[in-house]
């Protein structure tokens, strides 16, 4: 396997336990159920006769032992993540996750009989100040009331979970991570990772982006039933619990966890998809600039213009760090933490799961980031991202446990958002119009990546979901709904291969957490839509903005964006972020017309 300069950075777990044998682990979850049964014995059958000064020590109980099982849980997920192929850590996972859902379903009461209490009563409780920490947390949890099922059979389910939709997640992820594509390049034949693969639909050499696509996905091929039988079984468990649960439709769970409406996220989508022009106009200049009468999906991603060098990690921390200075001194010492206390995994290697995450366990301790840097500026950019996760994960720990977690809808404000100070920072030091081209043309494909694209993958689960009532989803299904929802988005200016009917297939989000992608869309038009603001007001806008990620998830998304005058109703808010787009490939047509 190649190496590059992120060889050798891993993350150091200290913090949460030495080894995945740490005596402490077990000592943390024995002291967790002891303390769980301790709670049940205090509280059960009597939080509906309970003054708001006892609710409150119950809340303070539960947030401490949710914290140390988010502790426990958080360590075994990362030592997994960066060796899924790793026996040890296989066992771990398995073992903390039985663990942590037996202790749950001890404390499942709690938030069940706050759910029978009626409406005037709950909200007493909601008014009272002594509870004004938590009013947020118990206002949200309410909102789930018609869809709980009893106690026992909450229990069943979780208990079940683990045999069946999570086991499904390992089997995928387990796969996925031990991919390996081969791949003849300059005479020598290399096994490269799927994200190693991926890199090189980023090359200037076109018959290398070719063979990469097609190796990619002639690979993904060989396990189309495998992943097809895994993806429709996780379907048919999720409409299975809607059905269970009362949801009359699949996104309507994860539109109450992102504390968001079905008509705000309708109005979202549709303007997205009003200005699938704007994307079909730059892939027509771009195919020009590649001297191409029109561009093949493997061309996606050519480079254009003149770009830069390849970025070493360290020239990486080095751009981030300077570009966080420069929107807030606040932010370079957050993110300087993470490159000097080896908070980072940046390293490739096989067994590691692919893409890019940030795990902020809770208030009580800092986050860690995962990603697989290639040396090239879009690693550069995803590493941004994730510490813009980082930061909002460090900046709200000042929040308490139940106020820390940000819905999926802002949680990509600040990832976004970093990577545009990084953009900004490079653009500005470039007098070369052909590396300003290559700059722009980069960004305006991550943002295409992170709007259209994910409005796409939105859609294609839609339309997955609704052809799963009828009936078994086969892999000539999928590969036919992905190809469609894609069409819809490239429409004639982009040439799609018959391979890239596997497209879906190793796209985790489908996997372990359905429904996310329209957060991502969320998240890059409302920072595109603070970025102007931040531009249009200078440092005035600075300790706003800090102010929002320090909320965490004290209160909805809707009332923490009300300060910044955001409306999520209006489609003309939605619209700003493309007008933004717009303007970036206006931009680049000028430069393009100039040199």
């Amino acid at each position: 396997m190649p190496s590059n300069s992120a060889e050798g950075i891993r993350w150091d777990l200290s913090d949460l336990f030495s080894a995945h044998d740490d005596p402490r682990i077990e000592a943390t979850l024995d002291d967790c159920r002891a303390e769980a049964e301790g709670f049940a014995l205090r509280y059960r059958g009597k939080i509906a006769a309970m003054k708001p000064a006892d609710l409150l020590s119950a809340l303070k109980e539960l947030e401490q032992v949710e914290d140390s099982l988010s502790r426990v849980a958080n360590y075994s997920s990362l030592l997994y993540s960066a060796d899924s192929m790793k026996a040890e850590y296989q066992d771990l996972d398995q073992r903390v996750e039985q663990r942590v859902t037996e202790i749950r379903n001890i404390l499942l009461f709690f938030e069940l009989e706050w759910l029978e209490l009626p409406d005037d009563a709950a909200a007493r409780c909601q008014r009272a100040p002594e509870l004004k920490n938590y009013t947020h947390y118990l206002t949200s949890i309410r909102r789930f009331r018609p869809h709980k099922l009893s106690e026992a059979e909450e229990k069943i389910v979780n208990e079940k979970d683990n045999t069946g939709r999570n086991a499904f997640g390992r089997l995928f992820s387990e796969i996925t991570s031990a991919l390996s594509f081969p791949l003849e390049r300059d005479g020598k034949k290399e096994d490269l990772t799927l994200s190693e693969t991926l890199a090189l639909l980023h090359e200037p050499e076109r018959e290398l982006r070719r063979k990469a696509m097609e190796t990619v996905y002639r690979g993904l091929a060989e396990h189309r039933d495998t992943l097809t039988f895994i993806y429709d079984t996780l379907i048919q468990d999720h409409l299975t619990m809607d059905r269970l649960r009362k949801y009359p439709d699949p996104m309507l769970e994860r539109h109450l966890v992102n504390e968001i409406d079905a008509d705000a996220v309708g109005k979202m989508m549709g303007v997205t998809e009003s200005n699938y022009a704007v994307a079909h106009d730059y892939f027509r200049l771009k195919a020009r600039l590649l001297s191409l009468p029109k561009l093949a999906l493997y061309d996606q991603y050519a480079p254009v213009g003149k770009n830069l060098t390849p970025f070493t990690f360290s020239e990486a921390q080095k751009i981030i760090l300077e570009a966080f200075n420069a929107f807030s001194p606040v932010f370079r010492e957050i993110a300087g933490e993470f490159f000097a206390k080896r908070w980072i995994d940046a390293e490739i290697r096989k067994g590691k799961r692919g893409g890019a995450f940030c795990a902020s366990p809770s208030p009580g301790l800092h986050p860690y980031i995962l990603c697989n840097y290639t040396d090239n500026l879009r690693d550069v950019m995803t590493v941004a991202h994730e510490l813009g996760h980082g930061l909002h994960g460090s900046l709200s720990r000042k929040q308490s446990y139940f106020n820390y977690d940000t819905p999926l809808t802002t949680a990509e404000t600040a990832s976004v958002f970093g990577e545009m100070l990084v953009f900004d920072y490079l653009v500005e030091r470039q007098s070369d119009p052909k590396v300003q081209i290559a700059l722009l043309a980069g960004k305006l494909e991550d943002a295409f990546a992170t709007v259209f694209r994910q409005n796409v993958l939105t859609r294609f689960e839609e339309a997955v979901f609704a052809k799963r009532r009828a009936g078994r989803l086969t892999p000539d299904a999928v590969g036919e709904t992905w190809l469609a929802a894609n069409g819809a988005y490239y429409g004639d200016a982009v040439e799609m291969p018959e391979g890239y009917r596997w497209g879906w297939s190793y796209i985790p989000h489908f996997i372990h957490s359905r429904f996310y992608c329209y957060a991502y869309v969320f998240g890059q038009l409302l920072v595109l839509a603070l970025y102007r603001m931040y531009r249009e007001q200078g440092k005035s806008f600075v300790p706003k903005y800090l102010a929002l990620l320090e909320a965490g998830g004290s209160d909805t998304p809707e009332n923490l964006l009300k300060p910044l005058n955001v409306d999520i109703h209006d489609a003309a808010f939605w619209q700003k972020g493309f007008d933004e787009i717009k303007g970036m490939v206006s931009r680049l047509q000028k430069l393009v017309e100039a040199s």
